[in-house]
């Protein structure tokens, strides 16, 4: 009797991401605590954060946005990679931090179409990462891109970004493929990041060397 009141449950518990965010909402008082999304994530927690704060991360932001916008993806990928927990831990202030749930609602009749769209071709398969030790593993590679988005390397935060929420999407859908392509993604703009920033750190210590003659010029032409 048990067992079979246990597979109705698991039968009923939505199982893609746009369900998910339905089924908090909709089973929410008037306010919605960010908490409360992470417990109703359960497992698949660490891969929705990921994707929430990398969509500011992908359009061009301005020198210094990205140590504000790519805190929270270093902060969520860490815990991937080393905490006992599987899943999310929030501070106590960010835990009990709630809005209005008429917002929240509005803003998923607005992006859940486009993610109902998406999971026609994100689903579960080729999925062999059931253990914490394989999420570790995808945990230290999201970590290294989100050090390159958190970096001030211009225009270096929307590959890594797009690489990372395909990363959070594959582990919240348990789709081995999208997962498989952020990962490759994620290598490819890695190298190209990390190559260019290389370059530009490399012409710090030449800038500062040409600062008198820079100066000299500067007094000839304006003194």
């Amino acid at each position: 009797m048990e067992i079979g009141v246990e597979e109705k449950i698991a039968a009923e518990k939505p199982e893609k991401l746009s369900e998910l965010l339905r089924h908090v909402s909709e089973n929410a008082g008037e306010k919605v605590s960010l908490g409360a999304i992470a417990e109703a994530m359960a497992d698949r927690s660490f891969g929705a954060f990921l994707i929430v704060f990398c969509l500011p991360n992908l359009i061009p932001l301005p020198p210094g946005a990205t140590f504000i916008l790519g805190l929270p993806l270093v902060f969520i990928a860490f815990q991937m990679a080393f905490s006992r927990l599987d899943t999310i831990w929030l501070p106590r202030r960010l835990h009990d931090y709630s809005f209005d749930n008429k917002a929240f609602s509005a803003v998923l009749d607005k992006f859940v179409p486009w993610m109902e769209k998406a999971e026609r071709f994100i689903k579960p398969r080729f999925w062999s990462g059931n253990t914490r030790l394989y999420e570790r593993f995808i945990g230290v590679f999201a970590l290294l891109l989100a050090v390159v988005i958190f970096l001030p390397i211009p225009l270096g935060n929307m590959g890594p970004s797009y690489a990372l929420a395909l990363i959070g999407l594959g582990l919240t859908e348990r789709d081995g493929v999208t997962l498989g392509i952020g990962i490759l993604i994620g290598a490819i703009f890695g190298i190209i990041v990390g190559y260019v920033g290389y370059e530009i750190f490399k012409l710090i210590p030449y800038f500062f060397h040409q600062l008198p003659h820079y100066w000299d010029g500067f007094r000839n032409f304006f003194l």
